[in-house]
């Protein structure tokens, strides 16, 4: 097991699924007993633990949890959480160029209305124990709102988004032979900074720098095809650590270190516009 970022996110080795009892000491959100006061008699509360049950006899197994922070102490076990599952039948693409990576499915729920049930495809890379999560569109997401068998409707969303994922892993597969120059590299990781650094205007005051965020954490991930210039890029940029000099509002010298992506929607969002950013990379260097 290990712990990631200060939103407590809990992942797996990668192998053994998580329990009952590691879901509920990071996402206790997940086995609340009622809805949150502020819902109306209309909202029909289904336990996350339900759907968590549910899951796991349709074969998908839970490998990573966490809950949002709240200042809201009356929101606290009722606030939005994120599991990600992997099916029992899954396999490490061993065989495959992209190393042992497998198809995920990532499920958002809350339960003090600010979310419906979110079904999500995603990808986990297990060397890392990084998991991504694919572009917004047809296929990639189901929605499913708290009324009617909810269980049922997220099992079923869950193996319709699963073939989404599995196809992500074959985009991958394509993305390892397509090869980019330092200048598209480049251009690429400055994209990815805006992305994660940039204000509202798209203007970036940080000393990180593009070569920061390309640069690999491991051997594996040296190289110049646009699988791994993504993997580097998505792990600089969600994990943070990154250290630079920049000057303060006396203009004076100060260190910075770039955070971890900690809140569950910001990591969404992130994660989904780097994959975006990678489709559309593709797209350019003419990759099916």
């Amino acid at each position: 097991m290990s712990f990631i970022g200060r939103t407590t996110i809990l992942c797996s080795n990668g192998v053994t699924p998580l329990s009952d009892e590691d879901i509920r000491r990071v996402a206790p959100s997940a086995f609340a007993t009622r809805a949150h006061e502020s819902r109306s008699a209309r909202y029909a509360y289904i336990p996350t633990a339900d759907v968590i049950r549910g899951m796991r006899d349709a074969g998908f197994l839970p490998m990573a949890a966490g809950q949002a922070r709240t200042r809201d102490g009356g929101r606290r076990g009722h606030t939005t959480h994120m599991l990600r599952f992997r099916h029992a039948d899954a396999r490490p693409m061993a065989e495959r160029r992209v190393g042992q990576t497998f198809p995920e499915i990532v499920l958002l729920n809350s339960h003090d209305g600010t979310s419906a049930y979110r079904v999500m495809s995603g990808v986990f890379r297990l060397v890392c124990l990084n998991g991504m999560i694919v572009a917004d569109r047809e296929g990639a997401e189901v929605r499913v709102p708290h009324k009617g068998d909810v269980v049922r409707q997220v099992v079923e969303g869950s193996y319709a988004v699963l073939d989404d994922a599995r196809r992500a892993l074959e985009a991958a597969e394509a993305w390892q032979g397509v090869t980019l120059s330092r200048d598209e590299q480049c251009a690429f990781g400055e994209a990815a900074r805006v992305l994660r650094f940039g204000d509202a205007e798209g203007r970036t005051r940080t000393p990180i720098t593009v070569e920061q965020l390309l640069a690999p954490r491991r051997v594996d991930d040296a190289g110049d095809d646009l699988w791994r210039t993504f993997n580097r890029v998505q792990e600089n940029a969600i994990r943070g650590g990154l250290t630079a000099w920049g000057r303060d509002a006396q203009n004076r010298p100060r260190r910075v270190t770039s955070r971890e992506v900690t809140g569950i929607d910001g990591d969404v969002w992130l994660n989904r516009a780097l994959w975006t950013l990678t489709e559309r990379m593709a797209e350019l260097k003419g990759a099916d």
